[in-house]
C-alpha cells in the first residue's frame, strides 16, 4: 500500500505539470472565459466579499499564477465579469428582438420572455447578478459601465412604448410606462433572486405576461 502511494505521489507532481503545459496552450479568450465562468460560479456560492483570486483558480482547475496572468487583481476580474455577463444579456435581448421581425406588439413580448429564459434566469446567474447590484452604489466603474448599458436598453423599451400608444391610441407617457416595465422585470428578477416561495421563473413569466395584458389590453388578450 504505501508503495502504491509512493508512486502516486511521484506521478502527481508530473500530471499537473502536464495539465499547466496543456492550460498555458490554450487561447487567451478561452482561459479568460474559463476564470470568469469559474467567478460567477463563487459569486454564486459566496457572495462578493468573500470570492478570492484563489477560489477562482481553484474553481477553473488552474494555478493562482494563471488568475494574476490573465487579470492581475480580483478588481479587473470582477470587472471583466460583470462586463461579461452584461454582453451576454445584451446578445440574449437584442437576438429575441430580431426573432421578433417587425410587429412592435411582438418585439417587446419577446423582450419580456427573453429575460425569463433559463439560459439567463437562472439560480447561479441571477446570484452574481445580485452580488454585483449590491456592490455597485459604491463603485463607480460598476455604475459607469451599468448605466451605459441599461440607457440603451431602457430606450428600446421607450420606443415601442410609444409606437403601441399610436397604435392602439393609449393614454400613457411612453417613459413612464417603460420605467413602470422595467421596474416590474426586475422586481420580479429581485424575488427570483431572494428565492422567495411563491415565485418561479414560470409564475414570474405569468405576471409579466400579465402586466402587459394590462397595460397594453388592444395588443394582448
Amino acid at each position: 500500500m504505501k508503495t502504491a502511494d509512493a508512486k502516486d505521489a511521484l506521478l502527481e507532481p508530473a500530471g499537473k505539470a502536464e495539465t499547466e503545459k496543456r492550460g498555458r496552450k490554450a487561447s487567451k479568450e478561452v482561459r479568460q472565459l474559463q476564470l470568469i465562468e469559474a467567478t460567477i460560479d463563487s459569486l454564486a456560492k459566496r457572495g462578493y466579499a468573500e470570492t478570492t483570486m484563489a477560489d477562482v483558480a481553484d474553481g477553473a482547475g488552474l494555478s493562482r499564477g494563471i488568475v494574476n496572468f490573465h487579470f492581475e487583481s480580483k478588481e479587473k476580474l470582477l470587472i471583466a465579469t460583470l462586463q461579461h455577463m452584461y454582453d451576454e444579456y445584451s446578445a440574449h435581448w437584442r437576438a429575441a428582438l430580431q426573432k421578433a421581425g417587425d410587429d412592435p406588439a411582438r418585439q417587446l413580448q419577446q423582450l419580456v420572455w427573453a429575460d425569463f429564459d433559463r439560459s439567463i434566469c437562472n439560480k447561479r446567474k441571477l446570484a452574481a447578478w445580485l452580488a454585483f447590484w449590491g456592490e455597485a452604489k459604491s463603485r463607480p466603474t460598476y455604475q459607469a459601465l451599468s448605466s451605459s448599458r441599461d440607457a440603451y436598453y431602457q430606450q428600446v423599451f421607450i420606443d415601442l412604448c410609444a409606437t403601441l400608444k399610436q397604435s392602439g391610441s393609449y393614454a400613457y407617457e411612453p417613459q413612464v410606462m417603460a420605467l413602470s416595465l422595467s421596474a416590474m422585470l426586475e422586481g420580479l428578477w429581485l424575488r427570483l433572486m431572494m428565492g422567495t416561495e411563491d415565485t418561479t421563473r414560470e409564475t414570474a413569466l405569468q405576471a409579466a405576461n400579465a402586466f402587459l395584458a394590462a397595460a397594453f389590453p388592444k395588443h394582448y388578450g
